[in-house]
């Protein structure tokens, strides 16, 4: 049987031996926001392999750029944003290769009306 990388399946204690830091760290870092641990029924916190990797890039950060948790939550979410726009331009090229292959005329954008 293999386990998915969000099965949630590792203890605090775990992932704190294996990232290197204090177990009260884990918990700011959920206060922040920045890793949603699961709860087993016992309401013990248990991390999938998924939010190990997103706490190791946290003290990435945190370690080579200097980042305090603040600077941790915005690169998250902006990294969070450059993945839906991403997404976004997938889609509509996508959709634009469909319409093309339809036989509809593609038309130059209004560039006036993109927000930066």
């Amino acid at each position: 049987m293999t386990i998915g990388r969000n099965e949630p399946v590792y203890a605090i204690g775990v992932v704190a031996r294996m990232i290197g830091v204090h177990q009260q760290t884990l918990r700011n870092y959920e206060r922040w926001g920045l890793v949603a641990p699961r709860r087993s029924t016992g309401r013990v916190r248990l991390y999938s392999q998924l939010d190990v990797e997103r706490i190791e890039q946290i003290t990435r950060w945190k370690n080579e750029l200097g980042l305090n948790l603040a600077g941790v939550e915005v690169m998250t979410k902006l990294l969070q944003r450059v993945a839906e726009l991403e997404k976004r331009v997938t889609d509509l090229t996508v959709e634009m290769i469909r319409m093309r292959d339809q036989g509809h005329a593609l038309r130059e954008p209004d560039r006036s009306r993109w927000e930066i």
